[in-house]
């Protein structure tokens, strides 16, 4: 069984940094070419949206309405793989999910973290 868990960085102040660790068991985020490791948010009161992914060889595609500000990057030894996204503002508090996307049943969700920037 796949399971993926998002860190909680709690309360973010504007202009810091948004940073977020998912950690990966049952899979391996290097081996299977079918397999995204992605980012998704949702605001309050709105719909979900991807960020970004990055695959299984490392390679990172990004939303362009966030691209200037989000970095995607991996731990291999770890099994985790980490959003960064810089110059937070009130509109990125959202509930943060990070899930490997491999279509129909074979999807895989965290929990899902409440991330709230403000002063």
């Amino acid at each position: 069984q796949v399971q993926l868990q998002e860190s909680d960085p709690g309360l973010v102040k504007p202009s810091q940094t948004l940073s977020l660790t998912c950690t990966v068991s049952g899979d391996s985020i290097t081996t299977n070419p079918n397999c995204y490791w992605s980012w998704i948010r949702q605001p309050p009161g709105k719909g979900l949206e991807w960020m970004g992914t990055i695959t299984y060889a490392g390679t990172t595609y990004y939303s362009p309405s966030l691209k200037s500000r989000t970095s995607i990057s991996r731990d291999t030894s770890k099994n985790q793989f980490t959003l960064q996204l810089s110059s937070a503002t009130p509109e990125d508090t959202a509930v943060y999910y990070c899930a490997r996307v491999a279509g129909w049943s074979n999807d895989y969700w965290g929990q899902g973290t409440q991330v709230t920037v403000s002063s």
